[in-house]
């Protein structure tokens, strides 16, 4: 008993349960997972500090097989990384994951998709959003011209106010008519 590896306190258990949607079992299998991507950067224990400062570049975590055939992984890692180059602490890939578990609620899953398909970051989906969009979906597989009519016509059907772009209450509009999202919007651990 005296070999038992800690890896965090009971209160740092605590309060990543209360700001996620998993259970402390499976907090800890998300480290498990965080130190498999690389086991010689990420510590078995965590000290205090660890969870937010070590990171783990964008490149591994694309690798994991949940991502690795996602044509917007790299926006995911993005998404949830506070440095904003995609390499997560364990406290950003913790989010991540509680954030595409099936218990995290559709207005999460709408916003963290919003901000994912937002590639400038200016808080709203516009035209060259969704042009970046259509290429990482189709890896260029359609002309220019139909990507622009693409865009064109989602932004005509979507863009309720008018202003040529989506807010993220237009696209929560139009992801809620997708009957599919919330099935597809999720990573099992």
């Amino acid at each position: 008993m005296g070999n038992k590896v800690v890896t965090f306190t009971e209160q740092e258990l605590d309060d990543y349960q209360d700001c996620t949607f998993f259970t402390r079992k499976e907090i800890l299998r998300v480290h498990k997972r965080f130190r498999e991507l690389r086991p010689d950067l990420v510590p078995r224990q965590m000290t205090e500090g660890q969870a937010s400062s070590v990171k783990v570049p964008c490149e591994c975590i694309e690798k994991m097989p949940e991502l690795r055939e996602n044509p917007f992984r790299r926006r995911i890692c993005e998404a949830f990384s506070r440095d904003g180059q995609g390499n997560l602490s364990f406290e950003d890939f913790l989010d991540a994951l509680s954030v595409f578990s099936e218990q995290a609620p559709r207005d999460i899953k709408v916003f963290y998709a919003f901000k994912i398909y937002d590639f400038d970051q200016d808080g709203f989906i516009g035209h060259a959003d969704l042009m970046s969009c259509l290429t990482t979906m189709t890896k260029n597989e359609l002309s220019p011209e139909e990507h622009q009519q693409i865009a064109d016509k989602v932004i005509e059907e979507a863009d309720v106010d008018g202003d040529g772009k989506l807010s993220i209450l237009e696209f929560e509009h139009v992801i809620l008519r997708a009957p599919d999202f919330l099935s597809t919007f999720h990573i099992r651990i």
